[in-house]
């Protein structure tokens, strides 16, 4: 059976018109589809055809082409009293240009602000991350990536970032001090960070926080650089510190990626805080995990107890336990990593990837009443993160939450995943054969 096709065009006739001023704004949505079952209804009733204010505004704040819808908002629609019928524009990274959506329900991120590399993938992603590690580190203050020391503070990089991503790409960054800094100070700096990157664009990371406070951020910059509590020794003031500026930023109208989830019990209490974006953070947790596993295995193969000593040297290197716990006794460091990788899932299919954390996260995803919030499954490596969460994704269980779901990395690190040892086989034989060769 052929489908029947409809749009806004099709409601204009001798009794249904466009608002005179919003002619050239109408226009952009006229073909837009609608559902067969909504013609008929506002058939009935509209009048006129306008588009909202906030309509105007989008396409004013980003100088759309005529004709055009800004990538990243999805095209809706309203009836009014009188029988106007509105356009609207939503913020929906899920959606392109002209409000079609995007190649896939999955969607991708990087983790970078170096415009440089930026730039190549910029049409393909629908989110930046960065933190002040990316932007300074790994950015502003590295003479190989920042050529030329062109840039030199973080707003210019954000800037630039801004205007190679255009309209379609949220940019998540993190204020530089969550703990030395009043509320006050804090909405000073996301008000910059909005005023850049406009209020459609910007979403602000709050991190969580657990024992680090003000008064002991100074241990983590100074010395061993340990904190001198381990991290569950937390006061709840402390532990819900992030929760808390979340909230108070979602209050002030600013979108909240909550970062530093590397545990799915983190979740649940995170999406209380309303976030727009949390987190799955992949790759040190199953290093760490496989390091457990392999010095238990050995333990349990020769009684060696140099093995449970390296698992304690790295839950001291890891942060797991406090430098005054440096002298543990082995059997409770035995205890904890066995209790650890029986959490983790790490001897069975669930979480054998490493990656149980993203399955029960979306699991709650089932069970939350936050339809905005996405998951950012973050922080990988190796020839086989990205292609395990690549076939997580496909798995039939979780086929109704791919929408929700983001992936991001660093641009390199993406990149080698469009390319496999047949690619150069097949460029080979297509290029000798271009040049005339047998």
């Amino acid at each position: 059976m052929k489908t029947v096709s409809c749009t806004l065009n099709t409601l204009l006739n001798d009794d249904v018109s466009v608002i005179e001023n919003q002619k050239k704004d109408v226009a952009r949505v006229l073909d837009f589809d609608l559902p067969l079952e909504d013609y008929a209804f506002l058939k009935k009733h509209v009048k006129k055809i306008g588009v909202t204010a906030a309509f105007e505004k989008v396409i004013k704040t980003f100088n759309t082409p005529d004709n055009e819808t800004p990538e990243g908002f999805r095209i809706a629609c309203r009836l009014e009293a009188n029988g106007i019928l509105r356009a609207d524009l939503i913020r929906d990274i899920s959606y392109d240009k002209n409000g079609k959506k995007r190649p896939t329900n999955v969607l991708f991120s990087a983790d970078s602000a170096n415009p440089y590399e930026v730039a190549p993938i910029s049409k393909m992603i629908a989110n930046l991350t960065c933190n002040p590690g990316i932007i300074y580190d790994l950015f502003i203050n590295n003479p190989q990536a920042n050529v030329g020391n062109h840039f030199k503070t973080r707003d210019e990089v954000m800037g630039e970032i801004g205007r190679i991503l255009g309209p379609g790409s949220d940019i998540s960054v993190e204020l530089n001090d969550p703990f030395g800094k009043s509320d006050s100070e804090l909405l000073e700096e996301a008000e910059k960070f909005r005023e850049m990157l406009t209020d459609y664009r910007v979403v602000i990371k709050v991190p969580h926080t657990g024992p680090v406070t003000k008064e002991n951020v100074s241990e983590l910059l100074s010395g061993d650089k340990k904190l001198s509590r381990s991290c569950t020794d937390v006061t709840t003031e402390s532990a819900f510190r992030g929760h808390n500026l979340a909230l108070m930023l979602k209050e002030h109208g600013f979108r909240v990626n909550f970062t530093l989830m590397f545990e799915p019990y983190q979740t649940a209490l995170a999406l209380q805080a309303k976030p727009y974006f949390v987190n799955s953070f992949v790759r040190h947790r199953l290093m760490q995990s496989e390091l457990m596993d392999q010095n238990l295995k050995q333990f349990n193969a020769t009684g060696n107890v140099k093995c449970i000593e390296a698992i304690r040297n790295m839950f001291l290197e890891k942060d797991y336990l406090a430098m005054d716990q440096a002298d543990m006794d082995l059997l409770s460091v035995k205890n904890i990593a066995e209790a650890m990788l029986k959490y983790r899932h790490f001897n069975d299919v669930e979480g054998s990837d490493g990656l149980d954390s993203v399955r029960h996260n979306l699991r709650l995803f089932k069970n939350t009443n936050l339809d905005d919030t996405r998951l950012i499954i973050c922080s990988m490596e190796g020839e086989l993160n990205y292609p395990d969460i690549d076939k997580l994704l496909v798995e039939q269980e979780f086929e109704d939450l791919v929408h929700r779901v983001v992936v991001t990395a660093e641009p390199k690190y993406l990149a080698r995943f469009t390319s496999c040892n047949q690619v150069v086989s097949y460029q080979r034989r297509f290029m000798n054969a271009a040049n005339g060769q047998k």
